[in-house]
């Protein structure tokens, strides 16, 4: 499948502003690409690319006093299957994790492990490890939040979001993973697009998603603890140990954001 994605997002203030942002797709995906991908701005602004420490493109660009408009739109290739599901899938021992997946199985910004260490051996120490223990815990976390944008806050983490139970995506992926690795399975957050191609009806206003993965048996698998199914369509843009490494924009000073608008789906002229 075609799918045509991209974004058209505005901020102001008064003042210039640096920005950091990851809003290209994940260079894993370049080579499904149809399309050039390229990050215009509103005013014309001089923009500079790196890729950091989990192999995300970030964009760094200074906005003027006043504002500025970032858009981006594509076409990429995509085999539309659901994402893989393998039972058998086991836990690979602490001692045998390879070096550069251990820091998926420690505290971060957003995700409290030693908050929730507890709770989450109460919960399913009684559960074999592998891909089962995973599927319980995004099975838990599914049920135990209600979805709400209106909740939706740039401090929320997964203590929190465990206690008021309710949230948005990024909530059950920050709630999931750090019960994950609460229970020794390494995890790892994820955004990107996601369209409603694949359901039976759109499903409120299109927006960027948040999901994780986890290390079993030498490998990542996706779960998606909002949806609670295997979903298609994904298009990645960055990973990291929670939100924090894979900010949609970190702006270095106040603005406003004044439009944000996303799509995503099937591209039927292509």
């Amino acid at each position: 499948m075609l799918i045509r994605a991209g974004y058209d997002i505005a901020f102001t203030s008064d003042q210039e502003v640096p920005m950091l942002a990851c809003l290209s797709v994940h260079p894993s995906r370049n080579k499904d690409l149809r399309t050039a991908q390229r990050i215009f701005t509103t005013p014309d602004l001089p923009l500079y690319d790196y890729v950091d420490g989990f192999g995300n493109v970030c964009t760094r660009l200074t906005m003027p006093a006043g504002g500025v408009t970032i858009s981006c739109g594509f076409v990429i290739e995509d085999a539309f299957l659901p994402d893989p599901v393998v039972p058998d899938a086991r836990a690979v021992p602490l001692a045998q994790l390879p070096d550069d997946v251990m820091i998926y199985l420690l505290a971060s910004r957003y995700c409290e492990t030693d908050r929730l260490t507890e709770a989450a051996w109460g919960l399913f120490g009684h559960v074999p490890p592998g891909w089962g223990l995973v599927q319980t815990i995004v099975s838990y976390v599914h049920n135990h939040i209600r979805f709400d944008y209106q909740t939706a806050r740039p401090t929320k983490t997964a203590w929190d979001v465990y206690h008021e139970q309710v949230g948005v995506c990024r909530d059950y992926a920050h709630l999931a993973i750090t019960l994950c690795r609460c229970m020794n399975i390494p995890a790892r957050y994820c955004t990107g697009y996601i369209g409603d191609m694949d359901l039976p009806a759109v499903v409120g206003a299109m927006d960027f998603s948040a999901w994780f993965e986890v290390w079993l048996d030498g490998g990542w698998y996706v779960f998606d603890a909002r949806h609670n199914f295997p979903r298609r369509g994904r298009v990645l843009m960055a990973r990291g140990r929670d939100a924090a490494d894979a900010a949609l924009v970190t702006n270095f000073g106040l603005v406003t954001l004044t439009r944000f608008d996303v799509y995503c789906d099937e591209d039927r002229l292509g």
